[in-house]
């Protein structure tokens, strides 16, 4: 269920130095395992499409998709007192989802999840699409995702963290044609830390640029 596995490797190009030392920092900062336990609504009882004001008034319009059937995203304290913070974790959540709402498509060209990627993110956003539909199987379960935390860096306040763990105990892949479900080996953690950056484009979206993933970080 790894959105990119192996410790090291992620989406788009490669950080740079002092965004390097955000996530790293940012990383440090989460110490527990558990999360809060209050959870937010999964993805199909989200609003996607709502939009984001801009300071000249203007909104821009997210797009609209579902989660896979039977496949429920846990998001527990997903909130920020910062408003700065909260649009970063609004559209980081709507790019996790949208990743999955292709793989349930098993379209990974969908637009949705081009709309929350920037070009550098992009190729390897579809790679892990791919490594889901090229053996023909979907995502199932549910899938908690907690201990988020933003931080941002740069006097413009356009680079930004967002650093989050996931719990895959109760998710599964789901063969297509076989019905065939499969949980993660025995013996593999569950537990997967995730260190991501965001960019803030010219239209106000916090566009996903890199994604680093650890299994077992805890």
């Amino acid at each position: 269920m790894r959105r990119r596995s192996a410790a090291g490797e992620g989406h788009g190009r490669q950080r740079s130095a002092p965004v390097a030392a955000l996530v790293a920092t940012a990383a440090l900062a989460l110490t527990g395992c558990g999360g809060g336990e209050r959870a937010e609504p999964d993805g199909a009882e989200l609003s996607a499409s709502a939009g984001t004001e801009e300071a000249g008034g203007g909104a821009v319009k997210r797009p609209a998709f579902r989660l896979p059937r039977g496949f429920s995203l846990e998001l527990r304290e997903w909130r920020s007192e910062d408003p700065r913070g909260q649009a970063v974790l609004d559209d980081g959540r709507e790019q996790v989802r949208a990743g999955y709402a292709a793989i349930g498509a098993a379209d990974p060209d969908a637009a949705y999840f081009a709309f929350y990627n920037t070009r550098a993110a992009l190729a390897s956003g579809k790679e892990w699409v791919r490594s889901y539909t090229g053996k023909k199987v979907i995502v199932g379960g549910a899938l908690p995702v907690y201990d988020a935390e933003v931080g941002f860096v740069g006097e413009g306040g356009r680079l930004a963290s967002l650093v989050y763990r996931t719990d895959e105990s109760a998710a599964y892949t789901e063969n297509r044609e076989t019905g065939k479900r499969v949980g993660n080996p025995e013996g593999t953690a569950p537990t997967v830390r995730y260190a991501t950056t965001l960019r803030k484009s010219a239209d106000g979206v916090w566009r996903t640029d890199d994604v680093r993933s650890e299994r077992g970080a805890c």
